[in-house]
């Protein structure tokens, strides 16, 4: 069993958003797996806060896991963490682990704060999608997971344009799952509830002392 574990290949999987939450916890999950089944690429906006998932690791793990930079709204960033995988087969795409919240009533939300969280939880997915999913096509094989949310399935009081920038990808996925099947590529959308992460320390929110919310 050992001798066969050693022969098999390696799933290899690059992970969007590693730096905290969901994103970290599934990298160091797959790189510490004993039977080092995985070859995780561990992408994230800021490479100095890559020292969170070493640290979980505790230590370098070269053989199951590479930390690339990737910040999912750069188009450049995008090509060139692309570039760095090109000639490894990759098996599974994770999506979206890079997101970002806004809560707040509807009339506090500014223009650019909106127009931020669709740029991430969006557009973001797209443009990794699309950066990706050619080799998988080529291919004929492979799984994109996009973590989604409860609010992609019903709207949550405060949370109107978070919801609706997830209801958006739930839309994009759903469209997307039916022609990829042909090419043997699996999509599945993971809708979280609330899950103990940074993600509400990191929410955009508006001044609770300001006029507007007064």
């Amino acid at each position: 069993l050992g001798r066969h574990c050693l022969l098999m290949e390696k799933t290899t999987v690059l992970i969007t958003g590693c730096s905290s939450g969901i994103g970290l916890g599934l990298a160091a999950r797959l790189a510490a797996d004993t039977a080092r089944r995985f070859k995780v690429y561990a992408t994230m906006r800021d490479l100095a806060k890559g020292e969170r998932l070493l640290e979980r690791l505790g230590g370098c793990c070269p053989d199951t896991l590479e930390v690339l930079q990737l910040d999912v709204t750069d188009p450049c960033s995008l090509a060139a963490a692309a570039q760095q995988v090109q000639g490894q087969q990759l098996d599974v795409l994770a999506v979206c682990n890079a997101g970002v919240g806004l809560m707040g009533p509807l009339e506090t939300c500014s223009d650019q704060a909106m127009k931020t969280i669709f740029d991430v939880n969006l557009f973001g997915a797209i443009r990794t999608i699309q950066a990706f999913l050619p080799a998988m096509k080529h291919r004929r094989a492979g799984r994109i997971i996009v973590s989604s949310s409860i609010g992609g399935l019903q709207g949550l009081p405060f949370n109107s344009v978070y919801c609706a920038s997830k209801f958006a990808v739930e839309g994009l996925c759903e469209s997307l799952a039916i022609v990829l099947r042909p090419f043997n590529i699996h999509l599945t959308l993971v809708e979280c509830g609330p899950v103990n992460t940074s993600f509400l320390a990191n929410l955009q929110r508006p001044d609770p002392e300001g006029s507007e919310l007064q």
